[in-house]
């Protein structure tokens, strides 16, 4: 049964580079980071974006999911709400094996990740007050969380495949 690692936490936790391990790690594994479908000029959350970037994603992953060359599919996205896990689960129609978690960490970790890639030019500051803003959002979810704050990418992807059975 192929496994799909869905991994979820406020912006700058690190979810990308610590996919990006996880990919490496597992054999048989394809990567889809939920931003790449929503990534528009200027970005904008309607009903009807809303709408397409899950449709999108959830043909992406059954694509995936269906497809015999991977054995493992991990997906990131911000995920700070139940409706948003319940709703693209709801639309997968391949069969897998869950493997759900939360990255956390702490606000101060946070804000420095975060600081740091404005300074570098890869994020707008206006991201820093928004992902603070979501990181108490993930103690509502009944989803495992990892804490992240002194783990490097790496390490984070190791927990996630040793927690994860592969």
């Amino acid at each position: 049964m192929k496994r799909l690692y869905m991994i979820g936490g406020p912006i700058g936790v690190g979810k990308t580079a610590a996919c990006r391990q996880l990919q490496q790690l597992l054999d048989r594994s394809v990567f889809l980071d939920g931003d790449w479908c929503w990534d528009a000029h200027p970005f904008q959350v309607t009903e009807e974006t809303r709408e397409m970037v899950l449709e999108n994603i959830s043909f992406l992953l059954n694509s995936f999911l269906r497809c015999s060359a991977y054995d493992h599919v991990i997906f990131c996205w911000v995920l700070h709400r139940r409706e948003i896990w319940e709703d693209l689960l709801r639309r997968l129609t391949e069969p897998y094996v869950l493997r759900a978690v939360s990255l956390v960490c702490t606000p101060e970790t946070l804000r420095s990740r975060l600081e740091g890639d404005i300074r570098a030019g890869k994020r707008i500051p206006d991201v820093l007050d928004r992902s603070l803003a979501y990181l108490p959002l993930y103690d509502a979810l009944d989803i495992r969380h990892l804490d992240v704050t002194a783990l490097t990418p790496r390490e984070t992807a190791e927990c996630i495949r040793r927690e994860g059975g592969a």
